[in-house]
């Protein structure tokens, strides 16, 4: 989300990162006791979430959740979803894919519950990372390696979608470099396979207006092991 509003140059807050009274904000919205809220929206899950005020007709406060819903949200609102009414299912659909392989990086550390320590599942995370490296990322990458050359054919350049940016863009572009965190060695030695990835495109949305700026930024939160993606070397290659 923070790629989308940064492009858009959209302002925003983090209230959950900021304060005490954000983060408690949160905390009772995902309570097990609630039911919503005085405006009307529905309990959520669990982050991230979107507040929105006066949104819509009505002018209501919105407040929604899921990855995929806010993406959608967003790149709407912001002129990020595609060109035309055909390119925003196009841009929703790689958006979904790409959001695809953020799970399945994430199951390489936790292959057998996301509530156990990643050491209680060590060994089964060393099968799961082999199979996603040897697997399931050529699967990904070059299934994203065909859409662009795809879209490079029809006279669009660098994006996935259309002659201009959308959230498919940046959803992906997320999703290569969190492998160059997660797994550099064996990027690294895949990199000459998909030459729109590394050469146009990845490269290409780094220089983004918007995006440039963020990843210089001390607004960018950086990678971590107490995050969704996690540093490893044994699950990289040997």
């Amino acid at each position: 989300m923070r790629l989308v509003l940064e492009a858009a140059g959209q302002q925003y807050a983090e209230p959950a990162n900021e304060s005490k009274s954000g983060a408690k904000e949160v905390y009772s919205r995902i309570d097990r006791n609630s039911t919503g809220d005085e405006d009307g929206n529905p309990p959520q899950l669990a982050p991230p979430m979107l507040k929105v005020k006066n949104a819509g007709k009505n002018g209501k406060t919105l407040v929604i959740s899921q990855t995929a819903n806010l993406l959608l949200y967003l790149g709407t609102e912001l002129g990020l979803a595609g060109e035309d009414d055909v390119d925003k299912y196009y841009v929703n659909q790689f958006a979904l894919t790409a959001l695809d392989i953020c799970d399945e990086i994430h199951s390489t550390h936790h292959p057998v519950s996301s509530s156990l320590y990643y050491e209680d599942q060590a060994e089964e995370a060393q099968r799961k990372a082999k199979d996603f490296r040897e697997t399931r990322m050529p699967k990904f990458m070059g299934f994203f390696e065909r859409v662009l050359k795809s879209n490079e054919e029809k006279g669009h350049g660098k994006y996935l979608v259309g002659s201009s940016l959308t959230y498919a863009d940046t959803s992906f572009f997320l999703i290569v470099e969190s492998l160059h965190y997660c797994f550099p060695k064996e990027l690294k030695a895949r990199e000459k396979d998909y030459p729109l990835i590394f050469t146009k495109f990845y490269p290409g949305i780094k220089e983004e207006k918007g995006i440039k700026e963020y990843l210089a930024s001390g607004r960018r939160i950086p990678y971590s092991n107490k995050c969704l993606f996690r540093y490893y070397p044994e699950l990289d290659r040997q």
